[in-house]
C-alpha cells in the first residue's frame, strides 16, 4: 500500500481468519482495526497491537460509523479486509428464505456496503485495496452447500467487476480463495443447518448426512492434509496487501487447488458422479 493511508480495517475478527490476520499484521506494524459484531469478542486483540470496533454487517448504521471512526482517526481506510461471513449448510428446498436472506445479508450486502463506504476515501487518497475473503466454494459446487455457495459466486463475481472499476482510481480488489481451513467454521456449518432447516421431511437424512460430512472434512485426517490452520490465510491476506502488485485471485491449501483444478476439467455430469461418491442422494 502506498504511504498515504495504512489502516487495515477487518471485518469478522472474533475467531478464525479474521482474529489471525488481525494478529499477523499488528505485529507486522499495520496500523489494524479489528472488528466484530461483539465489542466483548475482540477485547482481547487489543493487547496484540489491534484497535477495536464494533461492527455489524448486516447492520448498515453500524458499518457507518466504523468507516467514519477509522476515517476520523487515520484520513481514510487503507485496506479494508472483508472477512465476515458464515456457513448456511442444508437442501436448497429445506432452508427457510429468512435463513438464505441472513446468509446473503453477511456475505454479500455486508461485504458490497463496506466497499461502498470505504471506496470515497481510497478514491481520494488516490490509493487503497480491497482484499475480500471468498472460498473455493465460490468455483465449485457441493451438495447441501448450495445457499452458501451462492455467496461466494456472488463474491466472485462482485470482486472481477470492482477489480476494473476501481483501478483506475489506484484502488486494487483482491480475491482470496481458502480450500479447507481448520477453524470454527464447520460447527457454525452445523449449528446453522440444526437451527435453519426443517426437523426430518424428505432431506432430513440427507442433511444430517452433509452435516457429519461437513465435520470430517474440516476435522478430520483430509484437513490435517490438505487443509490449513486461520494463519495460512492470514499470510496471504498480508501478501495480497504489501504486494505491490497483487495477484487478482490467491488460492490456499492444496485442498483449494486440488479441488479447484478437477472442477475446472470435469464435465457437469463428471462432477455429479463425483460427488455421488461422496453424499447420500435425496429420493
Amino acid at each position: 500500500m502506498a504511504d498515504r493511508a495504512q489502516a487495515v480495517l477487518i471485518t469478522g475478527c472474533s475467531t478464525g481468519i479474521g482474529r489471525a490476520t488481525a494478529e499477523r499484521l499488528a505485529g507486522s506494524g499495520h496500523t489494524v482495526y479489528a472488528s466484530a459484531r461483539r465489542l466483548e469478542s475482540v477485547r482481547d486483540l487489543e493487547t496484540a497491537g489491534c484497535r477495536v470496533l464494533q461492527l455489524d454487517v448486516t447492520d448498515e448504521a453500524s458499518m457507518t460509523a466504523a468507516v467514519a471512526a477509522v476515517e476520523e482517526a487515520e484520513g481514510a481506510v487503507g485496506a479494508l479486509v472483508n472477512n465476515a461471513g458464515y456457513s448456511q449448510s442444508g437442501a436448497v428446498e429445506s432452508v427457510k428464505l429468512d435463513e438464505v436472506r441472513a446468509q446473503f445479508e453477511t456475505n454479500v450486502f455486508g461485504l458490497i456496503c463496506m466497499s461502498q463506504l470505504v471506496l470515497p476515501g481510497m478514491r481520494r487518497e488516490g490509493c487503497g485495496r480491497i482484499v475480500n475473503v471468498g472460498s473455493m466454494g465460490g468455483k465449485l459446487t457441493l451438495p447441501g452447500g448450495g445457499i452458501y455457495h451462492a455467496t461466494k459466486y456472488a463474491v466472485e463475481a462482485i470482486s472481477d467487476a470492482m477489480r476494473f472499476e476501481v483501478k483506475g482510481f489506484g484502488v486494487d480488489v483482491v480475491l482470496i480463495e481458502p480450500g479447507v481451513i481448520q477453524t470454527e467454521f464447520a460447527a457454525a456449518a452445523v449449528g446453522a443447518l440444526n437451527s435453519g432447516t426443517e426437523d426430518g421431511g424428505p432431506y432430513g437424512e440427507f442433511n444430517q448426512a452433509v452435516a457429519a460430512l461437513t465435520v470430517g472434512a474440516y476435522e478430520g485426517p483430509t484437513a490435517a492434509m490438505l487443509g490449513g490452520g486461520p494463519g495460512t490465510v492470514a499470510r496471504t491476506i498480508e501478501k495480497a496487501i504489501t504486494s505491490r502488485r497483487p495477484r487478482a485471485r490467491y488460492r490456499v491449501t492444496p485442498s483449494a487447488r486440488l479441488l479447484m483444478g478437477q472442477r475446472a476439467i470435469l464435465t457437469d455430469r463428471m462432477w455429479d458422479a463425483f460427488v455421488a461418491k461422496q453424499f447420500p442422494r435425496p429420493g
